[in-house]
């Protein structure tokens, strides 16, 4: 009677250390990020292990504005290829807008960057990148007229936003003065 009972207290003390094991309970990597959203084709809202949003630019690459040609196709892309899905980030900038600005690597070693560029929805962005494979992937997607290359002369995002920013040169109208508002001073009342 007692081995049949230091039998069940061995079987039960292995269950117990099984279930202990560190390696049996998957616990979430640090630098393993979910995407939780896709505001645009090179802009991701990603959520970390504590659950601390984290707003990622892509880097070293442009997507086409929503409103532009393919902008739209671009955001529907990334999503497809990164939605809900577990990523790594390589690097760790902060731009003006307090994004980070990484190039972002499924589980799987999938570069989302890279396949924006190679499928034709992302121009290499040369003011911020040097990469000769990005260059490379550009000019592949290029003559396939793969994306946004089937247009005859796609308009590059950042001259698409410069233009944005420029009042037109036809327009004979003059900007509005600023209105400037004065705090109005309290009225006092005295208790009699």
């Amino acid at each position: 009677m007692l081995r049949k009972y230091s039998l069940s207290l061995l079987a039960l003390t292995i269950l117990i250390l099984a279930g202990c094991n560190p390696n049996n309970t998957k616990q979430p990597e640090a630098d393993v990020y979910k995407v939780v959203k896709v505001k645009d084709g090179d802009t991701l809202g990603l959520l970390s292990a504590d659950n601390q949003e984290v707003t990622v630019r892509l880097a070293e690459i442009d997507c086409p504005e929503k409103s532009q040609a393919f902008g739209q196709a671009a955001k529907k892309f990334t999503s497809d290829i990164c939605y809900g899905k577990e990523v790594k980030l390589i690097g760790n900038v902060r731009d003006r807008y307090g994004r980070t600005v990484a190039q972002v690597v499924l589980t799987d070693g999938t570069n989302v960057n890279y396949q924006l560029v190679k499928n034709g929805y992302a121009w290499q962005y040369k003011a911020y990148s040097k990469s000769a494979e990005l260059a490379s992937l550009e000019e592949q997607a290029r003559q396939n007229h793969l994306g946004l290359w089937q247009d005859a002369n796609p308009t590059p995002p950042w001259e698409y936003r410069r233009e944005k920013k420029q009042p037109k040169a036809d327009s004979l109208q003059t900007p509005k003065p600023k209105k400037h508002y004065h705090r109005r001073k309290p009225k006092l009342e005295y208790a009699a």
